[in-house]
């Protein structure tokens, strides 16, 4: 089933509240998604890259990082979380740094990578979740959230969304995708990798693909209605960006609202209903099949 939250925040005076409110809107899912929970909080820029490392506990991680420094002679600004470190790297020691992690520390996982981007997810209540990471605490322009329901994977934290498979990019999902393994196959040969079966996980590796070469968003977004067979509600985030797109049938929910200071989306209208200025908002149902996008710069 599936709970999916999204708020796009035109106004940057709001900045402050975008995870107070995101993270109201995500506990409102919990009923569409209990087994795990994650988000996607695009923030402050950093001059190199952000890298959104997971490992199995605090302490594992640090110690990781610490050994990571040593080898590689970088010493780098760190953002612990509970299970998550935001590690900000010089941009041309990304590569660097993701060898040494891949070859010496194989139990820690690169959640994402951007510039502004970082995700958490965890297995749990998306309360628990949201709390663990202190996302009411945390400021931005944009963020997505999931709630996740697993009915045809294992409850696990890698199988929670978002996903991201490019920088600054991620996707969050609530559908079911029947060519994905194929599409897999596909887009591992255009040199894209995944670190799991997860039929969401397939869709953010197309839109990276498409964008990498050199289709905007909402381009990529379109070509996916052709490309991706199943049915889909889509809520994307970019560096500068939010997306959602629902397919032709458009057989699972979702209510969007916009004002002039938020665009907000929501599985269920309730998630919506505590926003600031909701009761002037303009409360729709996206359309099938219709991209809708919105870029700050």
């Amino acid at each position: 089933m599936c709970g999916i939250v999204g708020l796009f925040l035109k106004n940057s005076k709001l900045e402050p509240q975008l995870g107070s409110l995101l993270s109201a809107m995500l506990e409102t899912m919990t009923e569409r998604g209990p087994d795990s929970a994650g988000f996607a909080i695009y923030g402050s820029d950093v001059l190199g890259v952000k890298l959104t490392l997971r490992g199995p506990d605090p302490a594992t991680l640090a110690g990781v990082i610490s050994d990571l420094e040593t080898a590689t002679g970088h010493s780098c600004q760190k953002s612990p979380r509970d299970t998550h470190t935001v590690l900000s790297v010089p941009a041309g020691a990304e590569a660097e740094v993701r060898a040494w992690l891949a070859a010496k520390a194989p139990g820690i996982d690169v959640v994402s990578a951007g510039q502004r981007m970082e995700i958490y997810k965890e297995v749990g209540l998306p309360a628990s979740v949201a709390e663990r990471f202190d996302l009411a605490g945390m400021s931005g322009s944009h963020g997505i959230g999931h709630t996740r329901m697993a009915t045809e994977s294992a409850v696990t934290t890698n199988g929670a969304h978002p996903f991201s498979t490019g920088l600054d990019e991620c996707l969050v999902h609530n559908g079911s995708l029947s060519n994905h393994n194929d599409l897999r196959r596909r887009l591992s040969r255009e040199g894209l990798t995944f670190a799991t079966r997860n039929d969401t996980e397939v869709a953010a590796g197309y839109l990276t693909w498409r964008m990498r070469e050199g289709a905007s968003l909402g381009q990529a977004l379109q070509s996916s209605l052709t490309d991706l067979d199943g049915f889909f509600t889509f809520v994307v985030g970019t560096r500068t960006g939010f997306a959602v797109l629902r397919d032709p049938i458009a057989c699972k929910p979702a209510v969007m609202a916009e004002t002039d200071d938020y665009v907000a989306f929501g599985s269920e209208y309730r998630a919506l209903v505590d926003l600031p200025g909701i009761a002037a908002a303009r409360v729709f149902e996206p359309e099938p099949a219709k991209v809708y996008a919105w870029e700050r710069h």
